[in-house]
């Protein structure tokens, strides 16, 4: 789920995924109840985390989960793509992500909010 708050994700041809939680009857946490459908459509999101459905990267690359699947290993991959995200101008990318992120379809903090109501009250039960 921390992937879940990086601008791109790379990933293993292979990689397995999973919202474990429901499997454990907790909530999913760390925000995935936010971040989830800001990635994918919200029927998916609900089906990815109240199942606990096991998938593998290339679907997650279907889904939106994921920017870029690759043969070999993902953490070369991922470095290339920072380091032509960094060969570009610093303010523009800033300015770019900080235009993605006010024009976002929906926001974060009502989500985290209620989870953590949501999260708090679990605690109550036996």
């Amino acid at each position: 789920q921390i992937a879940l708050g990086a601008d791109v994700r790379v990933a293993a041809a292979g990689t397995k995924f999973s919202v474990m939680e429901a499997k454990w009857g907790l909530i999913p946490d760390m925000g995935a109840t936010a971040a989830l459908p800001e990635l994918v459509n919200r029927d998916v999101a609900i089906e990815l985390t109240t199942t606990g459905r096991i998938f593998e990267a290339a679907e997650a690359k279907e889904l939106g989960l994921v920017t870029k699947v690759v043969e070999g290993d993902a953490f070369e991959a991922a470095l290339g793509m920072a380091t032509k995200i960094a060969a570009g101008s610093p303010d523009a990318a800033a300015a770019a992500k900080q235009l993605w992120h006010a024009t976002s379809s929906r926001g974060a903090a009502v989500p985290l909010t209620r989870h953590g109501d949501a999260a708090g009250s679990e605690l109550d039960r036996p």
